[in-house]
């Protein structure tokens, strides 16, 4: 299995549009060779999202993340920093690296800057459309 973390940006967009391409990498990165995976500090970003910017499509979020769990493995944040953290210019954004490392992640999906220009190639950082486009 080829372990491919869902970064929040990628999961509020699959939310909000099911016709979008962060909702096509998802698709395809819950389904064999692949597995799935969230960080529990992602569910929670995107809760918090969700809450402030889009506090009508609640239940459309409850309702993805009730799905998203039964096909996803949920990672938890290790307490000890990891050396590779540094790399990554958020602050807010290095747990969850450390947790994509600690879980053996192939593979981060997202959109977030940070994380694409942080010259970081294990794990392999891609966006929606570069994952949907690999063979």
């Amino acid at each position: 299995m080829i372990n491919v973390l869902i970064d929040s940006n990628i999961l509020i967009s699959a939310i909000l549009n099911k016709q979008g391409i962060p909702y096509q990498a998802y698709k395809k990165a819950v389904e064999p060779p692949y597995q799935g995976m969230i960080c529990e500090q992602s569910i929670e970003e995107t809760r918090r999202a969700f809450n402030r910017k889009f506090p009508d499509k609640i239940q459309a979020y409850e309702r993805f993340i009730s799905t998203a769990l039964s096909v996803v493995e949920l990672i938890s944040v290790p307490p000890s920093p990891h050396p590779d953290e540094n790399d990554i210019r958020d602050i807010s954004d290095r747990p969850i690296l450390r947790a994509a490392i600690k879980a053996g992640v192939n593979i981060i999906i997202t959109g977030d800057k940070d994380f694409l220009e942080s010259g970081l190639t294990n794990p392999k950082m891609t966006t929606a459309t570069e994952f949907i486009r690999k063979p």
